[in-house]
């Protein structure tokens, strides 16, 4: 193994994959002197695609080669004295948001894989080897690459008002790959380093704020926007004449020994009980990082060269990209919206209802658009209770610091609750949140259609009722349309927008732009039992329930479905969302689809008792409650499935399911039915959603004799 970076990738070939560059961006890398105060001169690189701020600097083989040859021509230059460091930031908001993933997901092969990972290696690894000491500005967003062009600097400044940083690579199914790895526990230890390279990943992504960045130990110091590239340089100039920099996480000896093996046993522990063995992404990155304890950076490097071409090139990662693309481009373009100059100015905002549903529209509402936010219900003390949670949750997000006391007032200002339905009248926009039966939504849009303007927007927040039988007894059923929330409210980010037959464009746009303002990603699906999510869901719950009901142990059930890689079990899913809902949904799908929707009249028994399952402490299914066992008992066969039997099960009956849908129309392609599962189900990047999962395994060839996509999503390896 090599002693310095320069000679460890200094033989390799980058040949082949210069024949990527085709189409890139180029991030250039220009050059100026700086003369500090000391008369020191500072080599300043300033990255810059020559795109404004909403197109990032990304890193792809051409960005990377010139980056490269200016930093070697700055090596020459502090060889012989002309300066005495090297510093490097961004254009403005913006240092690099990492790798082009376009150019990684169109390598060809594992060989030129490897490639790009050496490639950023051997380039980056250079700022630790330019014979002065390197300085990294991070002046806006940093995300992956971005962030080990950081990593790899000697120092770090971070601008307080950067947008991000992060290592998101695990979120993607792959690793940080050009370094971060191994340089980060060795800079801010391991408990820190898993934090930031697995958890916060895992859990929707989570960035790190500049001034969590510093605290860590990530940055060495915090500048405010005013000032910051002025600040840093001045505090360059003076560790350049000695400042010391102190960096607390460092981890010790002491720690390599003792915590570093036991941090990694609990962390993986505890990804084996929160996501199970499926993604391989978390694993081969605790791997790496508990790798990072002990040998050379060179060695460090090597590994995550072979760790990142072996994922790069895997189906997961594929799935991942599709499912990326989703998220990044369909998402933001809803397929079917309405041109928004039709939407209605909504200036009110009208809430039927003011439970805890109601209650979390409200806040929504209130924080994300700013207007007036009336909740009413049957008596005062319920919307006094609905007011005051509302009040809370404000109070909370101010004593967060999220919220500051001018905008805080203002918000509880503007929701009112009464009882007095009449004060719905000038309401651009009224959502109900009443209990899910048919006649007692019909009861109430009966009532405020005769209140509200004529071309005032009525939406339902039903989760599987027929949204055109709601509307058949109003005078203008155009006016209403489906606006379905998931729970929790103020996280998921998905509203399933439903169009009836008579919706008209104008109350569509409006659902659409109100969706957006609220921060939401809207997808439009028809008016079908169950939408999207909830009809696959039902699927999946229907199969669970009918292998318990064979005989199945409830813990045996969870883990049958752990290949589909669910962030959470069928059990533990219907635990959160309630088994009376959950019963209410299984009956609404069976009553549309009695031969392919599974459920059992037991099932409302159990939706009856206070508790129904045990759970560990990662919050797994482990069995049933005494309760649930005594109410089971001669309700349950005694043939249980295999495991192997369940998944093929659920996976021929999701396939069949989303063929159906998409024969019926519900939705205008397959792309819009895996968004709603990412979104609004938490189905896992590295499943792609579940038509790329259901083609990679068979189910779909199975069900349909074809693919959901030609050719299917797969990994390099296997095309």
């Amino acid at each position: 193994m090599a002693n310095t970076i320069s000679e460890q990738y200094a033989k390799v070939d980058f040949s082949p994959i210069q024949a990527l560059t085709e189409g890139e961006v180029v991030t250039h890398s220009p050059v100026r002197d700086i003369r500090l105060a000391s008369g020191r001169v500072l080599a300043l690189i300033t990255l810059d695609n020559g795109r404004d701020h909403t197109r990032p600097n990304t890193l792809g083989p051409a960005t990377l080669t010139e980056l490269g040859e200016t930093l070697a021509r700055l090596k020459a230059r502090a060889a012989a004295g002309e300066i005495q460091a090297v510093g490097i930031t961004g254009k403005q908001y913006i240092l690099a948001a990492g790798a082009d993933l376009s150019d990684i997901s169109k390598v060809g092969s594992k060989d030129n894989a490897r490639l790009i990972a050496q490639l950023g290696h051997k380039v980056l690894g250079s700022l630790s080897e330019l014979g002065v000491p390197t300085f990294a500005f991070v002046n806006g967003l940093a995300l992956g690459g971005g962030l080990e062009i950081a990593l790899n600097s000697t120092y770090r400044t971070v601008d307080a008002s950067a947008a991000a940083v992060a290592l998101p690579e695990v979120f993607l199914g792959i690793i940080p790959g050009w370094g971060g790895a191994y340089l980060l526990p060795n800079l801010i230890g391991i408990e820190n380093a898993l934090e930031v390279v697995i958890s916060n990943p895992l859990k929707q992504n989570r960035m790190l704020k500049p001034q969590q960045a510093f605290e860590l130990g990530v940055m060495d110091a915090i500048f405010p926007a005013a000032n910051f590239l002025e600040n840093s340089l001045t505090w360059a100039d003076a560790v350049l004449g000695g400042k010391k920099v102190e960096r607390r996480n460092e981890p010790g000896k002491i720690e390599r020994l003792t915590k570093w093996p036991i941090a990694i046993k609990m962390a993986r522990g505890m990804l084996e009980s929160k996501i199970g063995t499926v993604p391989k992404s978390p694993y081969a990155a605790l791997e790496l990082l508990d790798k990072a304890k002990s040998g050379t950076k060179a060695e460090g490097f090597a590994r995550e060269d072979e760790a990142l071409a072996e994922l790069v090139t895997g189906d997961q990662f594929a799935a991942s990209m599709y499912a990326f693309d989703l998220v990044q481009k369909r998402a933001k373009r809803p397929v079917g919206a309405p041109d928004k100059a039709l939407a209605k100015k909504v200036t009110k905002v009208g809430i039927i209802g003011a439970g805890l549903m109601a209650s979390q529209f409200a806040l929504l509402f209130v924080r994300k658009l700013q207007v007036p936010v009336l909740i009413t219900d049957l008596d005062q003390a319920r919307v006094d209770k609905g007011v005051s949670y509302i009040h809370d949750e404000i109070g909370k997000l101010e004593a967060k610091g999220r919220l500051d006391g001018d905008t805080a007032n203002k918000l509880r200002s503007l929701v009112t609750g009464t009882t007095d339905k009449s004060l719905y009248a000038d309401c651009d926009f009224v959502i109900e949140a009443v209990f899910e039966e048919v006649g007692v939504k019909q009861q109430v849009f009966a009532e405020i259609e005769k209140i509200v303007a004529d071309d005032a927007i009525l939406a339902t927040n039903t989760s599987s009722l027929s949204v055109e039988e709601i509307g058949s007894p109003l005078s203008h059923p155009g006016r209403l349309v489906g606006f379905h929330f998931f729970n929790p409210v103020a996280v998921m980010p998905l509203i399933e927008v439903v169009k009836t037959p008579h919706t008209t464009d104008a109350a569509l746009s409006t659902a659409f732009v109100v969706a957006k303002g609220l921060g939401k990603n809207a997808v439009l699906t028809a008016d079908a039992p169950g939408f999207v999510v909830n009809r696959l869901l039902a699927k999946v719950m229907g199969e669970a329930a009918r292998a318990v009901y064979e005989g199945t142990p409830v813990a045996e059930v969870e883990k049958a479905f752990a290949p589909l890689g669910l962030p959470m079990g069928p059990f533990q899913l219907i635990d959160l969302v309630g088994w009376k809902v959950a019963a209410h949904v299984q009956d609404t799908m069976v009553r549309a689809f009695p031969d392919r929707f599974y459920a059992n009249e037991n099932f409302h028994e159990l939706a009856e008792l206070d508790a129904v399952v045990e759970k560990d402490k990662g919050g797994r299914v482990t069995g049933w409650t005494k309760a649930a066992e005594k109410t089971l008992k001669g309700a349950v066969a005694s043939s249980p499935a295999s495991a192997d039997t369940i998944l093929r099960r659920v996976q021929d009956g999701l396939a069949q399911e989303i063929r159906l849908m998409l024969d019926e129309g519900v939705v205008p392609a397959v792309e819009d039915i895996d968004l709603c599962l990412i979104l609004g189900a938490g189905w896992p990047f590295i499943d792609g959603g579940a038509s790329p999962y259901l083609d990679r395994e068979g189910a779909s060839e199975r069900m349909f004799g074809g693919t959901f996509h030609n050719p299917p999503i797969r990994g390099i390896a296997h095309s």
